[in-house]
């Protein structure tokens, strides 16, 4: 058989394929218009090159360093003042708040000397300063209306000794006083025959002063 010729195609379906072509070249063209115009190549140029944003005071306040501490931005909570930390002095002690009682360390003595003390007590509500040095101490013993010894009469080098005294607290000396069971006197302080006082049962009184806190009752020991 012989070989049947070519069907050829109308022309309206050339004019669709060149209306087709014209359609796709004017979509190129206005792609490269849009490109040259817009250059979005730089604004992504300019994002990679731009710094990283840095944080806000706020950020930087609230948050913590690596060690914990607070930032140099947070402010320090204020220090209380020195004079609202510091307690008061004490004042010294009225006297009427002073309890003096005199100790004597025995009840009954031979021919040993007689070991004398006195006991403070704050009996107030507040701490309070008291000198309680030699200076202001002053021992007496009598046996009725006679005087035997006074403290004072051949003291040597007196001095004072300032102590705090607490609310309610007790001291006794720390150093007790001895007589030796002889009279005093400022004329007989070296002599080594000075009268002695009688024994046989005798009793004796101590009577004690500091400053001018007086003691309200004294104490009774006995020489045998």
């Amino acid at each position: 058989m012989g070989e049947q010729p070519r069907r050829r195609h109308s022309p309206a379906v050339y004019r669709r394929r060149r209306i087709a072509v014209l359609l796709l070249a004017l979509i190129v063209i206005a792609g490269i218009v849009w490109l040259v115009i817009a250059q979005p190549w730089r604004a992504l140029a300019d994002m990679l090159s731009a710094p990283a944003p840095s944080p806000t005071a706020t950020e930087t306040a609230a948050t913590p360093s690596a060690s914990g501490s607070p930032s140099p931005s947070a402010t320090p909570a204020p220090s209380p003042s020195p004079s609202s930390t510091e307690p008061a002095k004490p004042q010294p002690c009225d006297p009427a708040v002073i309890d003096l009682v005199p100790v004597v360390h025995g009840e009954t003595f031979e021919t040993k000397p007689v070991t004398l003390s006195i006991r403070l007590t704050n009996t107030g509500s507040v701490d309070c300063t008291l000198d309680v040095g030699t200076s202001k101490q002053r021992f007496v013993i009598t046996s009725g209306q006679d005087t035997w010894w006074r403290s004072t009469d051949c003291q040597s080098e007196p001095s004072d000794m300032i102590v705090t005294l607490a609310a309610g607290q007790t001291v006794e000396s720390a150093e007790p006083l001895t007589w030796d069971q002889t009279r005093s006197d400022v004329s007989t302080c070296g002599n080594e025959n000075r009268p002695r006082a009688p024994r046989g049962g005798a009793a004796y009184h101590l009577h004690v002063e500091v400053g001018e806190v007086k003691a309200k009752q004294t104490a009774q020991f006995f020489l045998r």
